[in-house]
């Protein structure tokens, strides 16, 4: 066993943390409840979102290469892109259209194109098995009822291994993974099992989101290669056009708890002529939509605080959506994933496989600190809508909103605060980064928010 683990959910954070584990342990189990396609991208159902712009920011970029050199040049090379943002996007803030100032690199590409890329390379590694079709079902504890020793699994074909208590096949191992993503089982098994369910922080705005395939028209001189329209409190409606492979545009139209967007067809470009700019629908209503729309709801910000157990079991470990999940909108779930996985290789280096799971608790912690910053975030951000659900925002939170807001307006022309506030929205540089005094006594010189949501005009010209 102690040269065995097991990790739970072939998405963005289980890839990356099997990879990790493979360079400590002989064998790593992949434990995966779709058959995803191996020989091109496709969708499937484990990841619904899939379907929805997806963004990944510098700092996401450079540590998945780290891990798994080669993997970006194969995504670019099958037509995702490396932009500037916002340099090569036409974006309105919530405070006014981005000038040309620095800012962070982006990788734009469907998200069934990158999972694909880094399932391949990472089930290029030997020591890893990936067991698609195949669900877990429980967790299975020691004798002394002191640590999680193994897996129950129910496979969609013929059963392998010995027959656990309760049906399936039992899968030993001496670290379980979970990393299943929003629809995590782990609290009930635990629960299950005698240990403590943890407990829970949510927030929720309710964002929904409807996303259209178009077919991406001849370049025509433009100066923007993707285009962001933010809602705002006032007007709650937004929408984010990227170029996709195979020359495509996705567009994601977002809003808002009442100003949630159509899936109905006709009704799409109708909704994106109410956004606060006509700049998308000028974009599109002239494109020819190649798939119907598909909605997206469950974007709550959710953390499951299993760093906070008094006295979790030895050899289990929750990572990714299925310890913390946040608004997609802010566009860092894949960033967090590698920055968790980072965190769990750092964890791991001065131990010996046989120590790993006594260390759980230590490792925990270290993985749960990564989606601090994402956390504040979309959290702090969320509170500004008056439909979000969840603990009201303290007196530091309110001011640091009102400093945000300051924030927004002089990153849209002064190239020293654009810097910093993408160098913190990448994830790159920390929030004190905004808190200097050179750069708040700039931001704090800008005038507030302006007080009209709409912003007919846009700069045509870029």
């Amino acid at each position: 066993m102690d040269d065995h683990v097991v990790v739970l959910g072939a998405g963005m954070a289980g890839l990356l943390a099997a990879r990790v584990l493979a360079e400590r342990f002989a064998r790593v189990t992949l434990v995966e409840r779709d058959a995803p396609a191996q020989d091109a991208p496709a969708f499937r159902p484990g990841l619904p979102q899939s379907r929805h712009v997806h963004v990944l920011w510098s700092r996401g970029v450079r540590l998945i290469d780290e891990l798994l050199p080669g993997v970006t040049g194969e995504v670019l090379a099958r037509g995702g892109r490396l932009l500037e943002s916002p340099g090569d996007l036409l974006w309105l803030s919530p405070a006014d259209w981005f000038g040309k100032v620095p800012g962070a690199q982006i990788l734009v590409a469907g998200r069934e194109l990158i999972d694909w890329a880094v399932r391949r390379a990472v089930l290029a590694d030997p020591r890893i098995t990936f067991r698609g079709g195949c669900e877990a079902t429980g967790l299975v504890a020691d004798a002394a009822h002191r640590a999680v020793v193994g897996v129950r699994v129910r496979d969609r074909g013929h059963d392998r291994g010995s027959a656990g208590p309760l049906g399936g096949e039992v899968v030993r191992a001496s670290l379980v993974v979970d990393a299943t993503g929003r629809t995590s089982k782990a609290p009930a098994w635990l629960a299950e099992a005698g240990w403590a369910r943890p407990d829970v922080t949510r927030y929720d705005s309710h964002l929904a989101y409807s996303s259209r395939y178009f077919r991406a028209p001849p370049h025509d001189g433009r100066a923007w290669e993707a285009m962001y329209v933010q809602g705002r409190p006032d007007l709650p409606r937004g929408a984010v056009l990227v170029p996709q492979d195979g020359g495509r545009w996705l567009v994601t139209l977002v809003g808002n708890g009442r100003h949630a967007p159509p899936t109905r067809a006709e009704e799409f470009l109708g909704y994106a002529r109410t956004l606060r700019s006509p700049a998308l629908y000028d974009a599109l209503r002239e494109v020819e939509p190649l798939t119907a729309p598909t909605g997206f709801r469950h974007t709550a910000n959710e953390w499951r605080h299993y760093e906070r157990l008094a006295d979790p079991p030895h050899g289990f470990v929750v990572i990714g959506d299925a310890t913390c999940r946040f608004n997609p909108v802010y566009g860092h779930g894949m960033t967090v994933a590698a920055l968790a996985a980072r965190a769990l290789r750092e964890a791991l280096a001065p131990l010996e496989p046989g120590e790993v799971p006594a260390a759980s608790r230590r490792i925990q912690r270290r993985i749960s600190a990564t989606a601090a910053v994402a956390w504040q975030i979309a959290t702090s951000e969320d509170l500004r809508y008056p439909e979000t659900e969840g603990p009201a925002p303290d007196r530091v939170t309110r001011v640091l909103q009102q400093y945000m807001t300051r924030v927004m307006v002089a990153a849209n022309t002064d190239p020293a605060v654009s810097g910093r506030f993408f160098g913190v929205l990448s994830l790159t540089e920390s929030p004190n980064a905004l808190l200097t005094p050179a750069v708040m006594l700039r931001v704090l010189s800008k005038w507030r928010l302006p007080a009209a949501p709409m912003t007919p005009d846009y700069p045509l010209s870029r």
